[in-house]
Formats: structure tokens, C-alpha cells, sequence
């Protein structure tokens, strides 16, 4: 069988470890494996045609799911599926269907206005903003005061604006593969993205969330990022396919993984949205700024 993997690129411009990894594993299975990076290669659009018995889908840039959407809409085989990456691609949509499953998540608020930012700040407190389509922590900013709301950039596109959930100082970062689960310990602050982190213990309640979590969004190689505030873990971001930083013994039940979804053409489904607790039309979150 043939296995393709579309990749992001990486900084510094080296392969993925873990890939190499399961790449090797795969191939000793008896796999076909290629990969490329969309950005550095020249695809003729018009004529995209499926080749490969299954695609891994490694990249969350427009390109990659561009891409990928072709090639679905064509029948082909992608993990995750192309429609689960763009439902976790869409900030909005996915903290939906995290609350709609049962997942803690902050209260969560999405404008294009900073006069709605300002509002937010005055009635709930200090809040975190982040791009709707932003992905390694890039764009992410902490507003606990009027002064941190006057240093945000100019918004030129909308936000995701949540609050901030209190916690001891760091993130917990939940990395799953089927029904396996890691965690590390990693302090946010930029740059983080590529540090590994520490190793840490995967609660029964934290590991409950995360498989909640994939399932709701029908994601297969994922991760989840987990505030642990004095009431309990609150789950404040969500990752098709991450990087698995700090984790040990990824590799070999990724490439099982792999190579049962492509042996034995398993689909994970994408569910329908369940019903919305305490639903809030459009009309009935904040009043008309004039």
C-alpha cells in the first residue's frame, strides 16, 4: 500500500524525529511511504488527482487542507479526515463541539471589534485573544488590563476572545493517539511551542476529557491543551495531529495506528453537532454599539 504525508514545514528546516520514526516503522511493514511539504513544491491545481492508498495529513496550512480538501472531495483516504482538521482548524466550531460533548472550556466570545474586547474586559475580567485560524500559540495575547487592550495589534481579521481561566502558571499539554494518552507540563510563553516540556501523569478525569474530546470532533492524532484551575481541568485549545513534544513511546502505537487505518480502511466519523446548553442567538450577547 501506498502512504503519502503532507508536512508543515519546520523551523529549523529539519525532519520530524518522530516522523522519521514511523515513516522507518512503516516502511518495515511493507509500506510505500512519501511525503512533501505543500509550500516548497509546485502542484498543478486544476489537475490534482488522488495516488496514494491513504494521506496523512501533518499540516495545518491553508495549502495542506486546500489540498487535502481535493483530494477528499476526489474519495480519498486522509488521516485525520479532512472534514474533523477543518472543524478543529475553525476555532469557533470546535470549542462548540467540545461544550456540546461535555468538555470544559472558558466562556468563549468571537468579534472583529476591539470596543467589544473593551466591553468584555470591564464585565468578566482578563481574558485571553487569539486569531480564529491560528495555531502554535502565534497571535495569542493576554488582555488583564485596559493597558494590555491598548498594546493589542490592530485587528485585521476576528478574534476569539475567552476568559482567563486561572491555573498554576503553565499549560498541560494532552497528546493522544487513538486511546492512548500523554501529557507534559509546559510553561506558555513564546517560543514554547518547541520545547518539549516534562513528562507528566495522565489523570483518569484528564485522559475521560481527552478521549471526549476526539470523539466529539472525530479526531483520530490529536491534542488538546488543559488549564488545571482550582475547579478542575479546562480544556483551552485543540490540535489535529501535533507535535508530541516531550511524549515517549509515540512512535510505535502511531505507526499501528497508521497502518491499521490504512489496512483495514477504518473511518472515523465526524458527529453531528449535538444540542447547545443555555444557546445564545446572535442578537442576545451584547447590545448594538450604537
Amino acid at each position: 500500500m501506498r502512504l503519502y504525508f503532507l508536512l508543515a514545514r519546520r523551523e529549523p528546516p529539519v525532519p520530524s524525529p518522530l516522523l522519521v520514526e514511523v515513516a522507518g516503522r512503516l516502511r518495515a511493514r511493507g509500506f510505500e511511504v512519501e511525503s512533501g511539504t505543500p509550500e516548497e513544491m509546485l502542484v498543478e491545481g486544476d489537475r490534482l488527482a488522488t495516488s496514494h492508498d491513504l494521506y496523512v495529513l501533518k499540516s495545518h496550512t491553508e495549502l495542506a487542507l486546500s489540498l487535502a480538501a481535493s483530494l477528499h472531495a476526489q474519495g480519498a483516504r486522509i488521516v485525520n479526515p479532512v472534514p474533523a482538521c477543518a472543524a478543529a482548524h475553525d476555532k469557533v466550531l470546535a470549542v462548540q463541539r467540545l461544550r456540546t460533548s461535555g468538555v470544559p472550556v472558558p466562556r468563549t466570545y468571537v468579534t472583529g471589534d476591539v470596543r467589544r474586547i473593551r466591553e468584555l474586559l470591564e464585565e468578566c475580567g482578563p481574558l485571553v485573544v487569539k486569531p480564529l485560524r491560528g495555531y502554535r500559540g502565534v497571535g495569542v495575547h493576554l488582555v488583564r488590563s485596559p493597558h494590555d487592550l491598548a498594546a493589542l495589534p490592530p485587528l485585521d481579521s476576528p478574534v476569539m476572545v475567552q476568559d482567563l481561566i486561572a491555573g498554576p502558571g503553565e499549560d498541560l499539554k494532552v497528546y493522544v493517539v487513538g486511546t492512548q494518552v500523554w501529557a507534559v507540563h509546559k510553561p506558555f510563553a513564546p517560543g514554547s511551542f518547541s520545547a518539549a516540556g516534562r513528562p507528566a501523569p495522565v489523570a483518569p478525569e484528564v485522559e475521560a476529557i481527552a478521549l471526549r474530546a476526539g470523539a466529539a470532533c472525530g479526531l483520530g492524532l490529536f491534542g488538546i491543551d488543559v488549564i488545571e484551575s482550582p475547579d478542575g481541568p479546562v480544556v483551552v485549545d485543540l490540535n489535529a495531529f501535533p507535535g508530541y513534544k516531550g511524549c515517549e513511546g509515540v512512535a510505535d502505537p502511531m505507526t499501528a495506528y497508521i497502518a491499521d487505518y490504512a489496512e483495514n480502511r477504518r473511518e472515523l466519523p465526524l458527529p453531528p453537532l449535538g444540542p447547545v446548553p443555555d444557546a445564545a442567538p446572535l442578537t442576545a450577547v451584547l447590545p448594538p454599539a450604537v
